[in-house]
């Protein structure tokens, strides 16, 4: 099986968040397979492209090398990017579907004279779920001090996929996290919240050198992912969660940047946007660029 490997939500190769797409498996090939595949790839995230099943223009499967997603960002950027490489989607196209567990999610083009140049994903309206109130259990499974935690809530958002959000004073915080699972689980337990991803960012401007809204970082052990350098999944959350809040404007939330993966020196850029009516989230976008570094094919 042919497959591109991609680094999404960069236009510079060796950094942003590794890709596998493989854009022609077998039609029969088995689950268990392509976990197998998404295991031996090793990436954050291996996607696998069929004929679609019922409205949308291809139906895909995203994979870590743990579980299987319902959705997920860079792998719907980075795919976009790969299927117009191949000419499945045509130059010049402006919107194409894909067919993921959560349902139809369209993806928006921007094209210049190479060739695709920016993609925008669609994302669910957010839902707000569990918060976690013990705070100081919580500084200490993450390995900081409560005083490292910002006022906002330790709380899960879900544009498709929950994620707990953590807000913390400066990058340097955010820098030490270290999650100590066996703390965190118990923390989960005691708190009544599911096991989710932890997603960590500040506001804090201390050391920047771009115009990014947050500095970022995600950690999913329980997905097969310590950590991840771009989460286009959580980013969709993350926007609503700083909107929700006001820790953004609405007319910030329009435009907003999560500078990702710094700590992992793989930098990425996850460009936002939320648009609200009043106190409303009406559409919520995640966009990015994408950069061919390799072709290969699997031969076991």
């Amino acid at each position: 099986m042919r497959y591109l490997h991609y680094d999404v939500f960069t236009s510079t190769p060796f950094e942003g968040n590794q890709l596998a797409v493989y854009p022609e498996p077998p039609p029969d090939i088995a689950v268990a397979r392509m976990q197998r595949i998404a295991a031996e790839m090793n990436f954050s995230e291996t996607t696998f492209v069929f004929p679609p099943a019922g409205t949308g223009d291809v139906r895909m499967r995203i994979f870590t090398p743990g579980t299987e997603l319902p959705l997920a960002g860079h792998p719907t950027i980075g795919t976009t990017f790969a299927l117009a490489k191949e000419g499945v989607i045509a130059p010049g196209r402006e919107t194409f579907v894909f067919e993921l567990g959560v349902g139809p999610i369209p993806v928006s083009l921007e094209w210049d004279e190479r060739g695709l140049a920016f993609a925008w994903m669609t994302q669910l309206l957010p839902a707000f779920g569990s918060q976690i109130a013990n705070r100081d259990a919580f500084a200490k499974a993450i390995g900081v001090a409560v005083g490292d935690i910002e006022d906002s809530p330790i709380e899960e958002v879900s544009c498709g996929v929950p994620f707990l959000f953590v807000q913390l004073k400066s990058r340097a915080a955010v820098d030490a996290v270290a999650i100590e699972r066996r703390a965190l689980a118990r923390v989960y337990d005691q708190e009544k919240c599911a096991d989710l991803a932890v997603f960590l960012f500040t506001t804090d401007r201390t050391g920047a050198d771009g115009d990014e809204t947050v500095y970022s970082r995600m950690l999913a052990p329980q997905f097969g992912v310590g950590e991840d350098p771009a989460t286009g999944g959580a980013s969709g959350p993350l926007g609503s969660y700083l909107l929700y809040h006001g820790i953004v404007s609405p007319e910030q939330a329009r435009s907003m940047v999560s500078l990702q993966g710094v700590a992992m020196r793989r930098p990425s850029r996850v460009h936002i946007s939320i648009e609200s009516d009043d106190d409303t989230i009406t559409r919520v976008r995640v966009g990015g660029k994408s950069v061919l570094v390799a072709e290969g094919t699997l031969l076991a």
